[in-house]
């Protein structure tokens, strides 16, 4: 499953074993078309949640991303942790003028994931 899928069905407490979600770009709306809709079941989600977005991503406006995150963890407590990449799209293809290769934003995806997973151990 997804990520959109996979939250809603732990909104719905239908993954009982699951400690966590991650999200490798959540899809917060249709490609340039930015819009919360998407992610209302997300105040129902329980669990704790890392959001790991790049700053291009079409389907992630971080305008709208961030005071979501904000809400929600007003809401439910530290639940959701957002982790920003710059330049990034939504596969996590940074420009050529990054300061960071894309190899180095994949290093840096999986050791951001193994700390937030250590952490909420």
């Amino acid at each position: 499953m997804g990520g959109r899928m996979t939250s809603q069905a732990a909104a719905q407490s239908l993954l009982p074993d699951v400690r966590g979600l991650i999200f490798f770009g959540f899809p917060l709306h249709q490609p340039n078309r930015p819009d919360t809709k998407r992610a209302e079941h997300l105040a129902d989600v329980k669990i704790p949640m890392l959001f790991l977005q790049g700053t291009r991503d079409t389907l992630a406006d971080l305008q709208l991303l961030r005071p979501l995150i904000k809400k929600l963890d007003k809401k439910l407590g530290p639940r959701a942790t957002l982790h920003i990449i710059d330049t990034a799209d939504h596969s996590f293809h940074v420009l050529k003028s990054a300061k960071k290769t894309d190899a180095e934003v994949l290093q840096e995806l999986a050791a951001t994931t193994a700390a937030w997973m250590q952490a909420k151990a």
